[in-house]
């Protein structure tokens, strides 16, 4: 499975746009399990092409989970690691500032140069993408992981394997 890191690229770079309060690496994996799960539901697809797998405390991206792990720990990739493509990519439209906290470390994300890209998504998928992104903008992370208990899907899911 070869997930879309440009659309997720261009997903933050919207969510940057439009504000979104409290946009951490965290905030933003739940958004994009929220982001697919509706579109899903609605047309049968994903829009980034991830899986999600139930964890203690909210739905987590498998490959962009891996990402932002390396980032955070400042891991050094083989060169031939698609991994790396994944994370060059992802710093061509964005900067991401690593802060390190008491007991975690978190991604926070910048905007550079490069502008939100609508032409990359289908008309649904904008709609789907503006629904969820307008629902929890002011959220703060626990609530929008909250919300995503409430989805029968996540609650049936046994903890650490795939919800869909």
């Amino acid at each position: 499975m070869k997930i879309d890191i440009t659309k997720i690229a261009n997903v933050i770079l919207y969510m940057l746009d439009e504000s979104i309060k409290h946009l951490n690496d965290k905030k933003l994996s739940i958004l994009l399990f929220l982001i697919d799960f509706e579109h899903f539901k609605k047309f049968g697809q994903k829009i980034f092409n991830e899986e999600y797998i139930k964890d203690k405390r909210n739905p987590e991206p498998v490959i962009l989970g891996e990402i932002f792990e390396i980032i955070a720990n400042g891991e050094d990739l083989e060169e031939d690691d698609e991994r790396l493509y994944m994370i060059e990519e992802l710093l061509e439209y964005l900067d991401i500032e690593i802060l390190t906290k008491e007991k975690f470390i978190e991604l926070k994300f910048l905007k550079m140069e490069e502008d939100y890209d609508e032409s990359l998504f289908t008309k649904e998928e904008l709609k789907t993408i503006k629904e969820i992104v307008k629902k929890y903008k002011e959220d703060s992370v626990r609530n929008v992981a909250n919300s995503t208990f409430q989805i029968e899907e996540v609650r049936r899911a046994p903890l650490g394997e795939i919800i869909f």
